[in-house]
């Protein structure tokens, strides 16, 4: 293997010249070179993951867990569009009062809802919630 005669730093080690400036004009170069910058950086990206995770809360747009999917097919459940209307309004008020997992009651259906993620994970009807115990859970919306 050979090594180009390249000298390897840690990343502190590349800052604290940097900081320092210390770095000579072809390692500043080298060690800047592969950083993107603009809307490929980091910093960026980060902003744009938050923005969507702000804008499906705000919005309502709700996901189903495979699990919480599977539940509805298997049992017949259909949403009305008045529904998941207003299991989107819980979930926003869930998340406004600060619930991590809330319950979030429709009708007869039962919701639970990891509300940062903005994800129903599992979902019961009338004949399921009867004697049923809810676990994990933070908070409770009744809508």
């Amino acid at each position: 293997m050979t090594i180009d005669d390249h000298r390897f730093m840690s990343i502190g080690q590349v800052q604290d010249q940097i900081k320092t400036g210390s770095v000579t004009g072809a390692e500043k170069k080298n060690t800047q070179q592969n950083l993107p910058v603009g809307e490929n950086s980091f910093a960026s990206i980060l902003n744009k993951v938050r923005e969507n995770a702000d804008n499906n809360i705000s919005t309502g747009e709700l996901k189903f867990s495979k699990h919480a999917a599977n539940r509805l097919n298997d049992r017949e459940i259909v949403l009305t569009k008045d529904q998941m209307d207003r299991l989107n309004q819980g979930t926003i008020e869930a998340s406004q009062k600060g619930i991590k997992d809330s319950l979030i009651l429709v009708d007869q259906l039962a919701f639970i809802v990891n509300v940062p993620n903005h994800t129903v994970v599992t979902a019961m009807d009338q004949t399921e919630t009867k004697n049923s115990i809810f676990t994990n859970i933070d908070g409770a919306v009744i809508v």
